[in-house]
């Protein structure tokens, strides 16, 4: 029997054909994980063709999951373990492995066809360049045509199931739960028993195979890790956003319709929201992202709660509506899963870049409020709020979540429906004012003094027929109006009750654990939307380190919260880590005349985390007034550690076989993020 050994963190990383499903594999060792107790994040990584070539390189799709035993941020930069289904696979993902990992290749399809396909002169499982590496070189495909012989299926279709084989043998490697992944493939497959049989097969072989080889000296434990008492379960961002438009629809007490044309990463929201009618949600899936968006401006109008879902080049489209929803002043919830562009870009990759464009990409004056989420799990919350600020404010809202948050899944603390507020459409329901002859008639522009909002009122209530499009109002009586007067008076009404939001918006908390004992740091890292988990596990890392560095993160873009500007004026040096170019740093700058300084990334991917941390280490030493001989000295020792695989509170120096001396967590807190 091999050795068991604890661990309290393991980053795996499933790699295959596009046709070799990866991202089912890694889905179940994710379900049977997160039901196992242990704290989850995952990277789904997709091709961006709809059928690459056969064993080609843009042909790989991976997943990766982060399971831990304590609170995890990311789905981890580089993977302890990569199963490689062919030498595609393994050639796009090695670069990214800790010297030390370990490497499950299918040694069927190394063939002398596959390796040229990707440019391998040689094969890289005999030829010794895998040395730095755990490598165990195993005919999956073999042992999976071989288990479900008794089937009677070919053998293209037995070697299918070679995903369910791997996903057998890491679960075995893990202590992974089996009955989730069994109950699973048995519902999934009962229309058709001998595929159902042969998954089930081969998942139970893979599963003894790790049993009785002796490939493997050690097999792994992750322990559970604590969280508060509740209800959990895996979520996705694009399911935690179906769900919370869903949850704020009936919190306003509002029959829900989403107007939405299919387009990557947005579409699982339509997909999951279109199975809900006895929630009272309408959905249509319109001929273009023109049609989606008028739909759903109309179903606003009509009394609903109108949803538009979309990516950057579909809400490109949507934008001269959205610009009539500002002019009519209805409520309506737009959502941008970000994705890499321009254009078409890599749509099927992860981005931060419509800041700009979703802030000001209408014509004329028109602000509409713009949140978004940090976590997956984030967007359940974000997209009530959305909601809520739409229906108060009368107003289009943008919510902005991206590739990384759609695709990405973590455990979610199922909330208690009682405990979220409701939502008070207030509409109106007699004449709010009298003409001339002193009788009752309905003004739809007339203002409530707070809020500044319109009256909304449902087409067909008796005596508040009313007229509304896309010329200017005259302000009350909403009459078509051209006078310049009126028109500088709309605009800046329209502002000033976007504006008026922060009314509503919590002020900016700061992480500075220096301040309570008068050592408040000099650094503030100022993060949004999905940058938040590389942030928060970096500066776990930095301050593990024994720096002092301070983090807060934006859900409210537009507008701000009130206290972000005293925020910013308080730390000699403002870091903002983002997926673009560096457009929230332009905001800030532009508003606050504060010199923060822009960390841009764009390579379809997450930030770094450990990049990130060196960099910030670099930031914090020079206003420590430490010299450029020590920076460099310190960055040496970081890169020097980054060469060995840590797990748990031990590691391993993976230049000898001695295991060295424990290293404490920091503060009590143990983490992916702390060295």
């Amino acid at each position: 029997m091999p050795a068991v050994q604890t661990l309290d963190r393991v980053v795996i990383r499933f790699a295959g054909d596009s046709g070799d499903g990866m991202q089912l594999t890694g889905d179940r060792f994710t379900s049977d994980s997160a039901a196992f107790g242990n704290d989850i994040s995952t990277l789904p990584n997709f091709p961006a063709e709809i059928r690459a070539p056969q064993g080609t390189l843009p042909g790989v799709s991976s997943f990766q999951i982060h399971f831990a035993n304590y609170d995890i941020m990311t789905p981890g930069d580089r993977p302890d373990v990569l199963v490689a289904m062919n030498p595609a696979a393994l050639k796009a993902n090695v670069a990214d492995l800790p010297r030390g990992a370990v490497i499950i290749a299918d040694s069927a399809e190394f063939t002398k066809r596959n390796l040229t396909k990707v440019g391998y002169a040689a094969d890289p499982l005999t030829d010794g360049s895998l040395a730095d590496y755990q490598l165990h070189a195993l005919d999956l495909t073999g042992m999976t045509v071989a288990a479900v012989k008794d089937f009677g299926l070919s053998r293209k279709d037995a070697s299918r199931a070679k995903n369910m084989f791997a996903l057998g043998l890491v679960s075995w490697l893990y202590h992974r739960p089996t009955e989730g992944t069994l109950s699973f493939l048995t519902q999934k497959f009962a229309r058709k028993p001998d595929i159902r049989d042969a998954n089930i097969t081969a998942f139970k072989a893979g599963h003894a195979f790790g049993e009785t080889t002796e490939t493997f000296a050690v097999r792994y434990e992750v322990s559970p890790a604590p969280m508060p008492a509740g209800r959990y379960r895996q979520i996705s961002g694009n399911l935690a956003t179906a769900y919370g438009l869903i949850t704020g629809a009936h919190k306003a007490g509002l029959p829900m319709f989403l107007g939405a044309y299919p387009i990557t990463p947005a579409s699982d929201v339509l997909h999951e929201l279109s199975k809900h009618k006895r929630h009272g949600v309408t959905t249509f899936q319109a001929e273009d992202e023109i049609a989606a968006v008028g739909a759903a401006l109309g179903a606003s109008f009509a009394g609903h709660l109108g949803v538009t879902t979309s990516s950057g080049p579909g809400i490109a489209l949507k934008a001269e509506t959205i610009g009539l929803g500002v002019m009519t002043e209805l409520p309506l919830v737009v959502v941008d899963v970000q994705r890499a562009g321009p254009s078409t870009g890599m749509p099927t990759k992860t981005e931060q870049a419509d800041l700009l464009q979703v802030m000001f990409g209408r014509n004329g004056e028109a602000p509409i409020p713009v949140l978004a989420a940090q976590s997956p799990a984030d967007c359940f919350d974000t997209a009530i709020e959305a909601v809520r600020i739409a229906v108060k404010y009368r107003t289009p809202v943008m919510m902005l979540s991206d590739g990384y948050l759609a695709n990405g899944a973590e455990p979610w603390r199922l909330p208690e429906l009682a405990d979220i507020p409701p939502i008070d459409p207030a509409f109106a329901t007699e004449p709010n004012a009298t003409d001339a002859k002193g009788n009752a008639v309905f003004h739809p522009y007339r203002r409530d003094e707070e809020t500044l909002a319109r009256p909304w009122a449902v087409p067909g209530t008796p005596g508040l027929e009313h007229r509304i499009g896309g010329i200017e109002k005259a302000k009350d009586t909403g009459n078509v109006s051209y006078d310049p007067a009126n028109h500088e008076e709309m605009i800046r009404t329209r502002q000033a009750k976007v504006d008026g939001v922060v009314r509503d918006i919590p002020d900016l908390v700061v992480d500075d654990p220096g301040v309570e004992d008068g050592r408040g740091a000099k650094v503030l890292v100022l993060g949004w939307g999905s940058s938040y988990g590389p942030i928060t596990a970096a500066v776990r890392r930095v301050r593990n380190e024994g720096h002092q560095v301070a983090q807060t993160h934006l859900r409210h873009l537009n507008p701000f919260p009130a206290n972000l500007g005293e925020v910013l004026r308080r730390y000699r040096r403002v870091i903002v880590p983002e997926m673009n170019s560096g457009q929230l740093a332009l905001l800030l700058r532009a508003k606050y005349l504060v010199d923060v300084e822009s960390y841009s990334r764009v390579r379809g991917l997450p930030i770094s985390l450990s990049e990130l941390a060196r960099d910030l280490i670099t930031v914090v030493d020079e206003e420590e007034g430490r010299s450029a001989a020590e920076i460099a000295a310190e960055l040496a020792a970081l890169r020097t550690d980054e060469v060995r695989q840590f797990v748990g509170e031990q590691h391993f120096d993976l230049d000898s076989t001695q295991r060295s001396v424990p290293i404490p967590p920091s503060n009590g807190t143990s983490s992916e993020e702390t060295r």
